[in-house]
């Protein structure tokens, strides 16, 4: 019934200059995604064109919605201009479209081809009144139907289809640069990950493990989550640092006062990934914070953390309300795996009353107290990192206890 999937950019064609770069990136993301040697990508202006050739669309449709960058895409056929095989092809359309009982329609037509003798209204009446002729499961309601038939007529045939469906959006992940993710594990860091690839930064990610003070499980959701992420990631892979933090956090619990301990943790945390981030070219750190949501994302605490680092720090989540981010975690299938219950080095050791307005006087002098800089080093030093990819999954839970020797050894036996 239908040969070809017909996309929409969306904002991408308001760029004006860079309008070309943002097109040639997502359609790279677009072959990427389908990975199908069967089909034919065809470039049309602000559009594009993937020729099914006999192959699977709910296969292709499937890597279409890992795509940033599109706005919408439909299953169309196509046929010439010619007025009779526009109805006829209509007509067929509709009918695949009916499961035997009486829906409303209506039919909107659009003129690309401004030469075409038949203007756009005059053209959505005569396709109309030929399918309610030959069909009796349809009435016409042309403000809320429940089938809308589109027929575009463009300078190389009409194309006829009925459903469009509603793509990422945003633009096409890597365009704006690369962003460096605070990965915790939990429901927020994930979603923010995928906000900011929908917005067209590449993301890598960094999380903060202490082993063995924590389970290996714990490190083992990081990478299930961003084997997840990495999906719509370019090539399907994201790096993943894995930050030895227990020395350093036992130093913090030994030296900090408790309602101090998650606000300079915090900012021990955003001085290694500034560290890490420029040394592998990221422009941006990002993470899943949102404002109000616990007591280091206060508006006071958010501002005495942040003064550690001069790297901008984007907060996708910022002013999202709980429910609505639990709903994107479940949509991007990383709900389930957020959930499980293994705690990290945030949640381990929580004070009985963190302070909600930090004053960066008093974390200052608490700093200033034990000199934290070699251990600091010494963790950047040591942290390792892994590609991983959404087709290669990985399990470190068997090879021992402490993230950084399982990681040596896994990598040793895979050579």
């Amino acid at each position: 019934m239908y040969e070809r999937i017909l996309i929409r950019y969306g904002d991408l064609t308001l760029k004006g200059k860079n309008k070309k770069v943002f097109v040639e990136r997502v359609n790279a993301l677009v072959k990427q995604k389908v990975n199908n040697p069967n089909v034919t990508i065809e470039k049309n202006h602000d559009r594009l064109y993937i020729l099914l050739n006999g192959e699977d669309h709910e296969a292709v449709i499937k890597g279409l919605d890992k795509v940033s960058g599109l706005s919408s895409y439909s299953l169309v056929s196509k046929t010439t201009q010619d007025i009779e095989d526009i109805k006829k092809k209509a007509l067929e359309v509709v009918e695949s479209e009916l499961s035997g009982k009486v829906v409303t329609f209506k039919v909107e037509g659009k003129r690309s081809d401004k030469m075409y003798p038949i203007n756009s209204q005059e053209l959505a009446k005569v396709v109309a009144s030929y399918v309610l002729r030959n069909t009796e499961l349809l009435k016409v309601d042309v403000h809320k139907p429940e089938l809308t038939l589109n027929v575009e007529i463009r300078n190389d045939g009409a194309f006829v289809y009925c459903k469009k469906i509603k793509g990422m959006g945003g633009f096409p992940v890597g365009v704006a640069g690369k962003g460096l993710l605070m990965l915790s594990g939990g429901i927020d860091s994930p979603v923010a990950g995928y906000l900011a690839m929908k917005q067209g930064i590449q993301i890598e990610c960094i999380h903060y493990e202490s082993t063995p003070l924590t389970s290996i499980e714990s490190a083992q959701k990081v990478i299930d989550l961003t084997e997840k992420l990495a999906v719509f990631a370019p090539n399907s892979k994201i790096k993943l640092y894995m930050v030895p933090f227990a020395e350093l956090h036992e130093a913090l619990l030994n030296y900090i006062p408790e309602s101090y301990n998650i606000t300079i943790m915090r900012r021990m945390m955003y001085r290694i990934a500034e560290r890490i981030a420029k040394e592998n070219n990221c422009l941006v750190l990002l993470n899943g914070e949102s404002v109000g949501q616990v007591a280091s994302q206060t508006l006071q605490s958010m501002s005495v953390i942040n003064e550690v680092v001069n790297m901008p720090v984007i907060r996708p989540l910022s002013t999202y309300d709980k429910l609505d981010i639990i709903k994107l975690s479940k949509k991007i299938d990383c709900y389930q795996t957020s959930i499980k219950p293994f705690e990290d080095c945030c949640t381990v050791y929580v004070p009985k009353k963190p302070t909600t307005a930090p004053k960066l006087r008093r974390c200052n002098e608490y700093e200033s107290k034990f000199d934290f800089t070699p251990l600091i080093d010494k963790t950047v030093e040591n942290t390792k990192f892994m590609m991983l990819n959404d087709s290669e999954h990985i399990d470190i839970t068997m090879e021992g206890l402490v993230v950084s020797e399982v990681i040596d050894a896994y990598y040793k036996n895979k050579q």
